[in-house]
């Protein structure tokens, strides 16, 4: 070879390290990627929060005796205040399940009486106090001035009425509230003012009508033990779903005058109508539908 001509170089080492360099790197890049989280044996699943789909509407909370009252109460008001009504009536619908104390003073003295009027709950003892006779006769409202004495009178064949005896409690319980043992007389209870009317259509069925027959169910003592008298009386259970009278609202309210408290009752189907002790236990029962 002459000194003049070029010569050609070869750079091997370093070729091998800039291709070991570059598979360094891209292992590298494989090293960092995301790994799949392992789960950990010691956790506890948590199940998924249930998502309410918009395509079902939740449903509405039954209505407690309270609740009745409460909007008892404002219809009372609205009726006394003039107020008339432009949207519909949000009650209509609605599933009720009501208690009613009853028998909290005591026994009434003849075992056909019905408290004070028809479409009040009351106990009494049979004979020889060997049992306790629990009797409640709906009132025939159909013909009345609250049902009928309108230009809107619905057409309903029959309308059974059931009292809300004390509607100024919301508690299902007694009243607690003694009469005074040095008041001369005999104190009268407020005449009723709140009630639940059991509507059946023209030409519906007459399942669950009672047509003046009574609810009744004899209590009897167990093992031959003597029969106690209640101290927190009985209760009459009233369940079903309010319905409308033909104005579109589920409370009907009127008065004979501007002093007088307005009698409002509310227009119902019934479903269920029960008697029970008063911690719950059920004596009987009837399902009118």
């Amino acid at each position: 070879m002459s000194q003049n001509e070029p010569k050609l170089l070869v750079f091997r080492p370093a070729s091998r390290w800039i291709c070991a360099s570059l598979l360094a790197v891209a292992l590298a890049g494989c090293e960092q990627s995301p790994r799949e989280p392992q789960p950990d044996p010691n956790s506890q699943a948590i199940a998924p929060t249930p998502v309410a789909s918009a395509t079902q509407p939740r449903a509405l909370p039954v209505l407690t005796r309270g609740d009745l009252v409460s909007a008892i109460g404002q219809a009372a008001s609205d009726y006394a205040s003039g107020v008339v009504y432009e949207n519909a009536d949000p009650l209509v619908g609605r599933s009720f399940s009501i208690s009613v104390a009853f028998g909290c003073s005591g026994p009434v003295a003849d075992p056909t009486e019905s408290g004070d009027a028809p479409g009040l709950a009351s106990w009494a003892w049979g004979p020889d106090r060997q049992t306790i006779e629990l009797q409640m006769t709906p009132g025939d409202w159909a013909g009345t001035n609250l049902i009928a004495g309108s230009a809107d009178a619905p057409d309903w064949e029959a309308v059974e009425g059931f009292w809300i005896s004390r509607p100024w409690l919301a508690s299902e319980a007694c009243p607690q509230v003694r009469a005074d043992p040095l008041a001369a007389g005999t104190v009268s209870p407020s005449p009723q003012s709140v009630g639940l009317a059991a509507v059946f259509e023209a030409g519906g069925s007459r399942l669950g009508r009672r047509n003046g027959r009574a609810y009744s169910y004899t209590v009897r003592a167990e093992g031959g033990a003597p029969l106690a008298a209640p101290t927190e009386g009985f209760r009459l259970v009233l369940e079903g779903r309010t319905n409308s009278f033909p104005d579109g609202r589920a409370i009907r309210c009127r008065a004979s005058g501007p002093d007088q408290r307005p009698v409002c009752v509310v227009a119902t189907i019934l479903d269920r109508v029960a008697f029970q002790t008063a911690d719950g236990s059920v004596l009987t029962q009837w399902r009118p539908g």
